[in-house]
């Protein structure tokens, strides 16, 4: 029975807040808030959180939720997620949802799920939002997406594209780290080896471009909190707070 899957990857260490996804919000884990968001998706049947680190598998386990344990040799989240799908032979449809993003709306999760699976040329699908401040249109942190005219994907880029020859006349997008694939896509992207883009911007999205992979996007109108700072920590709990 085909089925779909919001996997979360969670690993304990990172450069600049450590044990990010067991510090606590109102009472609360950081992965419990985003494995609370993703139960209210209407189109997803499995939720599981991948991770490496027993802290998080027990944190994970306390809550009620799903955990699996995977290897602590993968270089990123992509990698985790394809250790377990692999083991699940029925899931069909998988969302890569960070575990950093407590604040994402379940209808956009769905809007990335339906996106893959009602559009049959889509191997991949992800989101963006338009950016209108200058400051966020040249941040290179900030990944920008050029789009075709049926929603797909030309390129992403820390850069600012497009190139304004004519001023007042691009869109530009912001792209929002989470990703839905086919199954199919997943694991040939998890295949194959990091591309020239990829290695030359950090994005590894460019690699599925890079090898003839379709990406369609869909429009949101939310501006994303992902806690990779602790600045970004207090303004989590600011708009936590202001949402009692």
């Amino acid at each position: 029975m085909s089925k779909t899957a919001i996997i979360i990857p969670a690993r304990y260490g990172s450069s600049r807040l450590e044990g990010k996804p067991l510090i606590e919000v109102l009472g609360k884990p950081i992965i419990q808030w985003v494995y609370e968001k993703a139960q209210q998706s209407k189109l997803a049947d499995i939720i599981i959180v991948a991770t490496d680190d027993e802290r998080i598998f027990n944190t994970v386990t306390s809550f009620g939720g799903n955990v699996e344990m995977t290897s602590t040799s993968h270089k990123c989240g992509s990698d985790r997620i394809r250790e377990v799908v692999d083991r699940h032979p029925e899931i069909s449809y998988i969302v890569n949802l960070q575990g950093d993003e407590p604040l994402i709306t379940p209808e956009s999760i769905d809007e990335v799920i339906k996106n893959v699976k009602d559009d049959a040329a889509a191997d991949i699908s992800t989101l963006v939002r338009p950016l209108n401040d200058e400051n966020d249109i040249n941040n290179p942190n900030l990944v920008k997406c050029v789009r075709d005219l049926n929603g797909f994907a030309l390129y992403f880029s820390r850069s600012k594209i497009p190139y304004e020859r004519n001023s007042g006349i691009a869109q530009f997008w912001g792209h929002l780290g989470i990703y839905g694939y086919k199954r199919e896509a997943l694991i040939k992207m998890t295949t194959l080896p990091q591309s020239p883009l990829e290695k030359t911007e950090s994005l590894e999205q460019l690699r599925a471009l890079e090898n003839g992979m379709k990406i369609k996007t869909s429009v949101v109108d939310f501006v994303p909190v992902g806690i990779d700072t602790a600045d970004d920590l207090e303004k989590f709990r600011k708009i936590a707070s202001s949402l009692l």
